[in-house]
């Protein structure tokens, strides 16, 4: 759309974001020049059930947050790319050579490269080059996913290119294969279906069947609260990739490739002899956690189906136990435990009543909080006290997936 269109169509929209979509558009002008320029928004995602079972092909429950990122892009006559964010810099990158490369891994160059490769793969679309300025809310480290968030960005931009804005294809797959083979983070597929798909979204993945459920915490009397703890996920890229490795390993040992393919009584049956081949305790507890966590799951998307809100919570604090103590991803450094000291203020000020746990991969990050109405400004104050004000982020279920708004 020609900018003139454009500022006419934010002038008469809804949106109660104008001034965010005018300045973007601004400055995308300064940048770039003249053009026909589009927006598209990406959200954050929360997980609320389903702790690290998506890799094994098990069961989540996860939900779309009302924080994006919004960029607005305009195509290129050729098939660089120019991807601007107004707090992490410039991306450039030349898509004539869709072939991995090792100097991009853990880049974001690499995810860009990676998902043009599998567009084309997987779907004839052919790769463009485009030019793109980002205003990012999805955080960096916050724990609500800001590398699928940007990688569904990439993916909806390419694909409109080649008219595919009205399209019932997934492209979460494409986005988890180039972040595991491009970046080179063994990752599972959790962040990027429940970020396309939007809303309150629970996935089975062994066989991809997804189903949204009309939810909001708030009609419960609750708020969906994250506490991002500020720690860095700076080179633990290896630890995070020891979760799978180490639930395949047992898998393995039951010969299966994936844990959700066997069973806790299996592992019971060939319990010390599997202990003895792998010498590897954290693996056979990582296996019991997704043993518990995987029906749980299950559990609290009926829970939220029928609107049983205190079932609902139980089996959330149950997950953040059990991620805790089997799955083992709250802290890694002893005389550093952002997450475990979030976590024990969580149940100072909220004790029995809603509920507390490990948001994401873990080992750094942010934890998630289910609060009362009458708890939610004691609980602010605790945690900004000990964490900063900006850390506590009270956010609510976004219907929308990743989307073209124009």
């Amino acid at each position: 759309m020609e900018v003139k269109e454009l500022k006419n169509w934010i002038e008469n929209s809804d949106s109660i974001e104008k001034d965010r979509y005018f300045s973007l558009l601004k400055e995308a002008e300064e940048l770039f020049g003249e053009g026909d320029y589009h927006f598209v928004s990406s959200p954050g995602r929360s997980e609320i059930g389903g702790n690290h079972t998506d890799h094994q092909l098990g069961h989540i429950l996860a939900a779309t947050l009302d924080i994006d990122n919004l960029a607005v892009f305009k195509r290129r006559e050729d098939l660089k790319v120019c991807f601007i964010d107004r707090k992490l810099g410039k991306i450039e990158l030349d898509l004539s050579d869709l072939s991995v490369k090792e100097e991009e891994k853990n880049t974001s160059a690499s995810l860009v490269r990676g998902i043009a490769a599998y567009l084309k793969q997987d779907f004839n679309i052919e790769p463009q080059g485009f030019e793109a300025l980002c205003d990012p809310r999805v955080l960096i480290g916050s724990g609500i996913s800001s590398s699928a968030c940007f990688e569904l960005m990439i993916a909806y931009i390419l694909a409109y290119f080649a008219g595919k804005d009205e399209t019932e294809d997934y492209y979460s797959g494409i986005c988890s294969r180039a972040e595991n083979n491009y970046f080179g983070k063994p990752s599972g597929q959790m962040d990027q279906y429940a970020i396309e798909n939007g809303g309150l979204t629970a996935i089975d993945f062994s066989n991809m069947t997804i189903e949204q459920i009309p939810f909001s915490f708030k009609d419960y009397g609750y708020h969906l609260v994250l506490v991002n703890t500020k720690g860095s996920h700076d080179n633990l890229s290896d630890e995070y990739g020891k979760m799978p490795l180490e639930m395949k390993d047992v898998a393995r040992e039951l010969g299966v490739d994936v844990l959700s393919k066997t069973s806790l009584e299996e592992l019971l049956k060939h319990f010390n002899e599997i202990r003895g081949k792998l010498d590897n305790d954290r693996a056979l507890l990582r296996a019991i956690h997704f043993f518990l966590e995987d029906p749980r799951a299950v559990q609290e998307k009926e829970a939220a189906k029928a609107g049983d809100i205190d079932t609902f919570l139980h089996l959330i604090r149950e997950s953040g136990r059990s991620s805790y103590m089997y799955l083992q991803n709250v802290y890694i450094f002893p005389k550093h435990q952002n997450l475990s000291l979030a976590l024990a203020l969580s149940e100072v000020v909220l004790k029995e009543e809603g509920a507390y746990r490990v948001h994401g991969g873990g080992l750094e990050g942010t934890i998630q909080a289910i609060v009362p109405d009458h708890l939610l400004q004691e609980y602010i104050r605790v945690l900004g006290d000990a964490f900063g004000e900006d850390a506590v982020l009270c956010v609510d279920i976004r219907e929308k997936g990743t989307c073209i708004i124009i």
